[in-house]
């Protein structure tokens, strides 16, 4: 036994050891994947938030060092409505969009341009933003980067030739669009007034990239794109809540299912844990040589037996005992009939006693043979215990009233 509980005792150490060692490792990764810095350089997110070479951070530090009011904007294009759109500028550098939402941020933009405000976006996605905007396929052969050429005497034709690569000119069925920089026949920077306001559109966000800001082309692009500084820079972070929230992407799927077959499995996953980690108890037996176990076997051989009379036989000559020992009647009234030894009885403790004689009276016909149901020998061995607790209280009430006489 004790060899026995060593060995258990040994197995839940090492299995303590594996659960802490484990918990250990998840913590482990998870601060890991929350405080490690994340890999930039490969980010093609054109966002002030990243560093790397497709980032925008080093354009919305530099207008904010040459004294520009630069800030980024993360709430959606809706809260535009509020601002004062004469004096503001909102860079959508390739703008991600839903496509159920583009209309709603269409509108918006509009109405923002309408009150004179002004717009640089990039990108197929940020020309479908624009009333009346859109790409053709390029038409370049190399796509990759080409080096611009400037057209008319515009201001933003004025920066000189620009390295831009050419994912596809501006649809110039637009007749109100001004084309300022070209690759080859395309279009790819475009000057457009809507309303009060004013769109300028680049076929890519690379001249505001932290990478494209080292040409002086690219800086003086951006710096005539977004306007003078007494105007707000907005660099927008928040198109986000325009698109499809994760809520509205789960829908159609079996969600209550899987909430279900989760639910089941969690609680399989607790019954099987409490049932192998609960208290080990050993089976409780009875020993044969328990009172209990004996009064038992006893009982099922009596009934076997069909042995009633022993049983009121037993509780009879108890009663009977206990007169003749406990309250002094004569051994031969106790041998008596049973009318006689209530009215011995009632000589001694007073009172009517006319349902011990009849109790009696049954005790003795059962043992000289009459068959007795098992259900009334039961009612009349407690009517006999009954009987001999009468007597008992009774006996001890005379008691002490001789004692205080």
């Amino acid at each position: 036994m004790n060899g026995a509980s060593g060995a258990m005792g040994l197995v839940g150490k090492d299995r303590r050891f594996v659960l802490m060692l484990a918990g250990s490792l998840l913590a482990l990764i998870v601060l890991v994947v929350i405080f490690a810095p994340a890999e930039q350089e490969n980010d093609p997110r054109p966002t002030t938030y990243n560093a790397g070479s497709a980032g925008a951070k080093a354009a919305y530090l530099m207008l904010q060092g040459l004294g520009y009011r630069a800030e980024r904007w993360e709430a959606p294009i809706a809260g535009l409505r509020e601002l004062d759109a004469e004096h503001t500028t909102l860079v959508l550098a390739d703008p991600t969009v839903g496509y159920r939402e583009t209309g709603e941020v269409r509108a918006d933009l509009a109405a923002f341009l309408a009150e004179g405000g002004r717009v640089l976006v990039t990108g197929a996605a940020g020309a479908s933003l624009v009333e009346g905007g859109g790409v053709k396929k390029a038409t370049s052969v190399s796509r990759e980067l080409c080096v611009t050429t400037p057209e008319g005497q515009g201001r933003l034709a004025s920066v000189g030739e620009l390295s831009m690569p050419d994912f596809g000119g501006w649809d110039e069925t637009n007749i109100k669009a001004r084309v300022e920089q070209r690759c080859g026949n395309d279009a790819v920077v475009v000057r457009l007034p809507v309303g009060k306001g004013e769109v300028v559109w680049w076929s890519s966000s690379m001249p505001l990239s932290n990478q494209g800001l080292k040409q002086d082309a690219s800086l003086k692009l951006l710096l005539l794109s977004v306007g003078s500084k007494d105007r707000r820079i907005l660099f927008d972070e928040g198109l986000e809540g325009y698109a499809t929230p994760l809520w509205e992407t789960a829908k159609g799927l079996p969600l209550w299912a899987l909430w279900l077959q989760a639910g089941v499995v969690g609680l399989l996953l607790v019954l099987s844990y409490s049932r192998r980690s609960g208290p080990v108890r050993a089976p409780v037996f009875v020993a044969r040589s328990s009172p209990l176990e004996f009064a038992e076997s006893m009982g099922h051989l009596y009934q076997k037996a069909g042995a009633t009379a022993v049983a009121t036989g037993g509780a009879r000559l108890r009663l009977l005992r206990f007169l003749h020992e406990r309250c002094g009647v004569p051994q031969a009234t106790v041998r008596s009939l049973p009318d006689e030894v209530a009215e011995a009885v009632e000589a001694r403790m007073g009172g009517s006693w006319h349902g011990l004689s009849e109790d009696l009276a049954q005790a003795a016909r059962a043992e000289e043979g009459r068959p007795v149901a098992p259900k009334s020998a039961l009612a009349l061995v407690r009517r006999l215990d009954q009987d001999l607790k009468q007597i008992s209280l009774h006996r001890m009430k005379r008691s002490k009233g001789e004692g205080t006489e």
